[in-house]
């Protein structure tokens, strides 16, 4: 059965219906003394940028996992871009990012949307994401002092910033946005898990920093679906080769990993 997972997983990447990668530019000559780029390694409390996902990895988190999820969210949005172009329909792209994640081992169960109630006049959308990460992680859990702290340094970043240009370019269209937050975990000797957020938010005027927008309550409506997902990592290690394959091309467009957190 787990062949069978496996090889249906690779078929499913293989086959999957992806836009045109974006035409990359030269690569310009590193300089002397340069500080190298981060990247995803165990051990540390890190974050990045996919698409519109922001995606955090507790310490524990293998190194090779990370890049392997990085993928799987990348190509997920990729699939649902190509199959739902029309930004406006928010919970149609969904239904299309939750299929494919289906396919990539992801045990995605639960989709359902619910409101959001603001109890002040005043809506702040990183102040809504922190609550609902509370109520799926628990409040004194670690893995909410993450999103904390990688919500406080994406604030701390200018609106010109690549992961904030990044972030907006691929979550929100005028008066409308469609985002995701995700936490990855292994405890010792557990499976690896991902908490998974998702947004939809609609307001009555256009928006700007997706992630900090604020706006009278009255205006705006968020929706959010939050769950949990146990990954199958021997799918997830069977499909990697066939998911950089596949993403060759995209990743210096859609994924800008943040500085250790």
């Amino acid at each position: 059965m787990t062949a069978d997972a496996v090889q249906r997983a690779r078929k499913y990447v293989d086959a999957a219906d992806l836009p045109v990668a974006p035409p990359q530019p030269a690569a310009a000559p590193r300089r002397t003394g340069a500080p190298a780029a981060p990247r995803l390694k165990a051990g540390v409390a890190q974050a990045a940028v996919v698409g519109s996902d922001l995606v955090n990895f507790a310490p524990e988190v293998d190194s090779q996992w990370r890049q392997d999820l990085v993928n799987c969210t990348l190509l997920a949005q990729l699939a649902a871009k190509k199959k739902v172009p029309d930004s406006s329909r928010i919970f149609d792209w969904y239904d299309a990012y939750f299929d494919a994640l289906a396919h990539l081992g992801w045990a995605v169960r639960d989709r359902s949307f619910a409101v959001y109630v603001e109890q002040t006049q005043n809506f702040q959308a990183h102040e809504a994401i922190l609550k609902v990460a509370a109520s799926l992680l628990g409040p004194a859990a670690a893995s909410l002092a993450l999103v904390g702290t990688t919500l406080d340094a994406l604030r701390s970043m200018s609106a010109d910033s690549p992961w904030i240009t990044l972030f907006d370019r691929e979550s929100r269209s005028s008066s409308a946005a469609r985002f995701q937050l995700s936490v990855a975990e292994q405890p010792e000797a557990g499976a690896l898990t991902v908490a998974m957020m998702a947004f939809g938010l609609e307001a009555s005027a256009s928006m700007t920093q997706v992630l900090f927008f604020r706006s009278l309550a009255s205006q705006a409506t968020l929706r959010h679906c939050a769950a949990k997902v146990e990954i199958d990592t021997v799918v997830l290690a069977g499909v990697r080769e066939a998911l950089r394959a596949r993403l060759v091309g995209f990743a210096n467009d859609f994924v800008k990993q943040l500085p250790d957190l």
